[in-house]
């Protein structure tokens, strides 16, 4: 290496860069979200240790610990709201049907639930996310012998339908874009249809995650497998994005603020979306918030982009969840379909049906064994 190499590798440049006061700005903000983010789900613990302890069930030591170990193991607050209503569930079904120990479960025991579960009209997709949640129970009881470890060795596996992503047609967002006059439910909604956010994510961006001259929004923590990425903002959402950031109180912390400075809560985010369908006509259509990021992956999709690309910018953590809407926009496979029903409508296809379609006669064995001898 030449010497003069030896500027490119400076460890004071790197740590002056790193204590410039934005990079600290930016530092306390993201400390001061993983503070308030601790400090809910510890609040969340509470509330739900205090409701347990007023429930009639078998096992409300064993409950209670396994809320506690699910709280060390950083799961999110919602995760534990889950966990909390399927054990209780669980547990106290199985009292009602005269069980007075853990140790007495059996494989039966779990499908007279899930049985009970669907005879109470909840949906499969829900029983059987229920049941995930009740087997990392099982596990925690087998890992501490309170529990046989033969009810994992065989599992109860539900047919859930895999059900194709619901898109928004092209004409229907071109009327809903219309009747999107107020400056910040324009901005809101339009960022869900050109950055493929969740609701949620959306709610939960902070003016510090907005990068406008970059033309890009950070997601420190995704909702569903808290992985982080950064999603790209189309101009027409940059413009309605600034039009909002000119008018919105520069005092709140959220994008998009409710009373006292909170986040806007997805019922009101989703009231004012259906008022906008109403308004639109599209209000038969029962379209939802999310349909919005399945139309923004089929455009996308539809306009060539590559399938790793989108996987990223959607935050999918396998390829498979971002393949579902290949089945929406296989250009290729409608090609083709088409071309084969010219034919076939054309009165092409006689000639395929007359072809001999007799495989070619064999060799006799003597002609295939002359060489060898």
């Amino acid at each position: 290496m030449i010497l003069s190499d030896f500027r490119y590798y400076d460890p004071w440049a790197k740590a002056e860069e790193a204590f410039t006061l934005p990079n600290l700005f930016h530092r306390s903000q993201l400390q001061q979200r993983e503070n308030q983010q601790a400090e809910a789900k510890h609040k969340t613990l509470d509330g739900l240790l205090d409701k347990l302890s007023q429930k009639d069930i078998i096992g409300l030591d064993v409950a209670r610990e396994y809320l506690r170990h699910k709280y060390r193991q950083n799961c999110k607050a919602n995760t534990l709201k889950n966990d909390f209503t399927t054990i209780t569930l669980f547990l106290s079904y199985l009292k009602k049907c005269g069980r007075s120990e853990l140790n007495q479960l059996s494989r039966a025991d779990l499908e007279a639930f899930v049985e009970h579960e669907q005879d109470r009209g909840l949906k499969i997709v829900s029983v059987s996310n229920r049941l995930g949640s009740l087997y990392a129970f099982l596990r925690y009881l087998i890992d501490r012998d309170l529990a046989d470890a033969d009810l994992l060795r065989r599992k109860i596996k539900l047919k859930v339908p895999d059900a194709l992503p619901r898109a928004m047609d092209p004409e229907d967002i071109k009327c809903l874009l219309e009747v999107l006059v107020d400056v910040r439910n324009r901005a809101m909604i339009l960022l869900l249809l050109r950055t493929g956010m969740r609701i949620g994510e959306l709610l939960n961006t902070k003016l510090v995650d907005v990068h406008l001259a970059d033309n890009k929004i950070l997601i420190y923590e995704g909702e569903k497998n808290r992985k982080g990425r950064a999603v790209c903002i189309s101009e027409d959402a940059c413009q309605a994005l600034s039009a909002w950031l000119q008018k919105r109180d520069p005092q709140k912390e959220y994008l998009f603020y409710g009373r006292g400075g909170n986040p806007m809560s997805y019922n009101n985010a989703r009231v004012i979306f259906k008022k906008y369908l109403k308004q639109a006509g599209l209000e038969h259509k029962d379209y939802s918030l999310h349909c919005l990021r399945h139309t923004f992956a089929t455009e996308l999709l539809n306009a060539g982009m590559r399938i790793e690309c989108l996987q990223q910018l959607l935050g999918h953590s396998s390829i498979e969840m971002t393949l579902r809407y290949g089945r929406l926009s296989d250009k290729a496979r409608e090609q083709e379909y088409f071309r084969a029903m010219a034919i076939i409508e054309g009165g092409q296809a006689d000639g395929f049906n007359q072809r001999d379609r007799q495989l070619p006669p064999l060799f006799e064995e003597t002609q295939l064994l002359d060489p060898y001898r």
